[in-house]
């Protein structure tokens, strides 16, 4: 980041001016930063520059550029927030990246093709489709649960690719699309089912839905699989939706090992125009910390 930007960051966080938009602008000096790819950080991660207003916080990202936003937990909060959201984001004009429509870490739920677990399955992404409405959200992360060691593998993937089938069916109609995130086993998330981007891809072929496409997340799929350029062009038909976050640490972009500005100079050059969600925490805290995740992309983003 520049002085001049830095300076005007700074102010913004100091003088708790994040709710104004365009403050600087409309004054004639800096305009916001213009990001290459829509890069959505989440509540939370600026709240002591925003405070702890969600309304704020989505002000204050639009304030800095940032073109999108995505919100895990969405479909948990109350419906009168998500409608003041939603209007927030339209007028600040914040894409809405993914929020969490279906997730179980404990249990082998469509792995093991039990008709009652497929049902609620399927309730819950029927309870998503008013909620992605009500916040214009595109997509919604689905985590298909854990392996089932009763069962051999093979039968697991039938077992999932039958329930997203029937879930597409659902979806289909509304333009929306569930994104399957690989988790990786080592660091987070030991015993899931879906682990790597080249499973993910075989179940997104054997649905064949646009409503059925990969949540390529880099922290997990470097930890998990790494070669991540070489992965992504691989994918790169099934993929719908990026996550973000270095490793070690998961934590903004050069805190750790991923060079994130040849990533993004290669997904920039495939024309991706989608949400890249900033599912990571921040590597120094208070307002200093927002600063620096800010500077961050900013670097990160200059690859041309």
């Amino acid at each position: 980041m520049n002085r001049r930007n830095f300076t005007q960051s700074t102010l913004i966080a100091g003088m708790g001016m994040a709710t104004t938009p365009g403050l600087f602008a409309q004054k004639g000096t800096a305009a916001p930063h213009q990001f290459n790819l829509k890069y959505a950080p989440h509540l939370g991660m600026f709240k002591h520059s925003a405070g702890d207003d969600p309304i704020d916080q989505l002000n204050f990202m639009a304030d800095q550029g940032f073109t999108a936003f995505e919100d895990n937990n969405m479909n948990t909060r109350r419906v009168a927030l998500q409608e003041k959201m939603s209007v927030t984001m339209q007028k600040r004009n914040l894409t809405m990246g993914v929020f969490v429509a279906y997730k179980d870490f404990k249990n082998p739920t469509l792995t093991g093709g039990k008709a009652s677990d497929r049902i609620a399955f399927l309730e819950e992404i029927e309870a998503s489709v008013a909620v992605a409405k009500r916040v214009n959200a595109k997509w919604m992360t689905v985590v298909p649960g854990t392996v089932d060691l009763k069962l051999v593998e093979d039968y697991q993937t039938a077992n999932v690719i039958e329930s997203l089938k029937q879930a597409s069916a659902i979806l289909e109609p509304h333009g929306i699309v569930m994104v399957l995130e690989p988790l990786n086993w080592y660091q987070n998330h030991a015993g899931l089912f879906l682990k790597e981007s080249p499973q993910a891809f075989q179940i997104c072929k054997a649905v064949n839905s646009p409503s059925c496409k990969i949540l390529f997340d880099i922290y997990h799929q470097q930890i998990q699989e790494g070669n991540l350029i070489p992965n992504i062009e691989k994918c790169w038909d099934e993929i719908a939706y990026f996550q973000i976050g270095d490793n070690p640490g998961r934590n903004e972009p050069t805190t750790g090992e991923i060079n994130y500005k040849n990533i993004f100079k290669y997904i920039h050059s495939r024309g991706f125009n989608g949400v890249m969600g900033m599912e990571h925490g921040n590597s120094k805290t208070d307002k200093a910390g927002e600063i620096a995740v800010i500077d961050a992309y900013r670097e990160v983003d200059d690859f041309r």
